[in-house]
């Protein structure tokens, strides 16, 4: 008999900055890692700008739940202005990893959550080099993938050839190149 063992993400980020992409990606990269995976998001009248969550659960037997993420595992955060905006941590515990887009050091950070738990990277200086715009939700997934381990950087890349298909090659390789730089920054 297999351990179940469901892991929860949960994305935080704003209307238009692809925090639905983020939990779509990672859901493809588990698949083709071999786990079991779901990505949703939570939409109700939100626009663009405003605070916005996408939710991710990756396993290796099937997922039958389809509830919103209430106690996540890993918590992403493309946005750190939300820090000042929402209370992102709800329902985190002390073992909830947390990987946020920032360019400061994590004890600057208004987070109550262990430090040794919270990951940051600046994903958005990594973005606008290499892709030119501020767009992090593909940039972050590298670190989440080192920082984790639940996707391998091999399979992220594979999702996001087959997920940008359509916008050409240049994207892709400016995108893959983004989450590498990202990946990077964790390696030891």
């Amino acid at each position: 008999m297999t351990n179940k063992i469901m892991i929860q993400i949960r994305i935080h980020g704003r209307g238009g900055q692809g925090v639905v992409t983020a939990a779509e990606l990672i859901a493809i990269a588990a698949f083709k890692d071999g786990q079991q995976s779901q990505a949703f998001p939570s939409f109700g009248v939100e626009r663009t700008g405003a605070p916005v969550e996408s939710f991710v659960r990756i396993d290796n037997q099937p997922i039958n739940t389809r509830e919103h993420i209430y106690e996540p595992d890993i918590l992403v955060i493309q946005d750190a202005s939300l820090l000042d905006a929402i209370d992102v941590s709800t329902g985190c515990s002390e073992k909830t990893k947390v990987i946020i887009n920032t360019a400061k050091k994590t004890n600057q950070l208004k987070i109550k959550l262990p430090k040794e738990n919270i990951f940051a990277i600046d994903a958005t200086t990594i973005a606008l080099d290499i892709i030119g715009k501020n767009i992090v939700n593909t940039t972050i997934l590298g670190a989440f993938a080192k920082i984790t381990n639940l996707v391998s950087l091999a399979s992220l890349k594979l999702a996001i050839k087959e997920k940008f298909k359509d916008k050409g090659n240049i994207i892709i390789n400016k995108n893959i190149k983004a989450i590498e730089q990202a990946y990077k920054v964790y390696e030891k």
